[in-house]
């Protein structure tokens, strides 16, 4: 009983509340909407789609590997018969310089590899991937002259350093 009696309160002012005049709120939004127009920039013109061909036959195919030529040969060149050293199996960022020592008066450099294992080398002994030859030990580097090829397939030399770790 309680709550049909609210139901028919609710009801009550519900009615009460619809019907009313709204004219006067309908001219203001007709009003106020006359000088308001929106503009919009017309739309991009499409342009028409032109498919290529690829009709360049004699041309080599971009989708397929090409090998480098062979440089001029010549030059310089590395000695490929000359048998490989142990540090010539790893690259030259991966060896570490630890220490220096003599032994009967010849200078000998301390190098570890990424395994772990030390390798004593001196002046004529190559390593790195590049035919590393080292030329010089120094109390803290070691100098190597390293022949590498290029794109083209010539050899040039460059010269790299393997610095001392503490």
């Amino acid at each position: 009983m309680k709550h049909l009696a609210l139901l028919w309160i609710m009801t009550g002012l519900l009615t009460g509340c619809g019907g009313g005049n709204i004219e006067d709120l309908q001219s203001f939004v007709a009003e106020t909407g006359k000088d308001m127009q929106g503009k919009i920039e017309p739309l991009p013109e499409v342009k028409v789609y032109e498919p290529f061909t690829y009709a360049a036959f004699d041309l080599p195919d971009p989708f397929k590997p090409r090998k480098l030529s062979v440089g001029g040969g010549g030059g310089l060149q590395p000695d490929l018969t000359r048998p490989k050293e142990p540090l010539e199996a790893f690259s030259l960022e991966t060896l570490k310089m630890v220490g220096v020592l003599g032994k009967k008066g010849v200078i000998h450099a301390v190098i570890r590899t990424p395994d772990n294992a030390i390798y004593h080398v001196k002046k004529g002994n190559y390593m790195g991937q590049n035919f590393g030859l080292i030329t010089q030990i120094g109390d803290s580097e070691v100098t190597l002259r390293e022949i590498v090829q290029d794109s083209a397939g010539d050899w040039s030399e460059r010269t790299s350093t393997l610095i001392l770790q503490e």
